[in-house]
């Protein structure tokens, strides 16, 4: 097991040389920009559901979304063309998924209220 171990570390060390990306760096940033992101996306759908402005939340979401993918862009070097329309794609998806939970209605409960099942109560006695 620490074999393979060790073999998929020298792979990912080498294909980061290859391509002057830090596989560490990267995994860190990628880390932290989905925790930030699902946090202000959270801290957002409060806000809406107050009836609060929340964009600024959700263009801070969408910044922390694009960190790691922007640092490839930037520091990769010898990156095939695909690895461009991936980026593009996952940018793309990523916007209008933000844009789709910050514009979904809050699910309404179905359940009666506490007045509602009292009031059951007394008409069947």
């Amino acid at each position: 097991m620490t074999e393979y171990f060790n073999q998929f570390t020298h792979w990912l060390t080498t294909l980061g040389e290859k391509h002057g990306v830090d596989p560490l760096l990267l995994g860190c940033l990628y880390l932290t920009s989905k925790v930030s992101l699902f946090t202000l996306l959270g801290f957002a759908i409060r806000n809406m559901r107050a009836k609060k402005p929340a964009i600024t939340l959700l263009l801070l979401a969408g910044i922390s979304f694009c960190i790691p993918y922007t640092y490839i862009i930037i520091a990769g070097r010898n990156l095939a063309i695909w690895v461009y329309f991936v980026i593009g794609f996952i940018f793309a998806y990523g916007a209008f998924t933000i844009w789709k939970k910050a514009t979904a209605k809050p699910v309404e409960d179905d359940l009666p209220t506490a007045d509602q099942s009292i009031g059951n109560q007394n008409a069947r006695l």
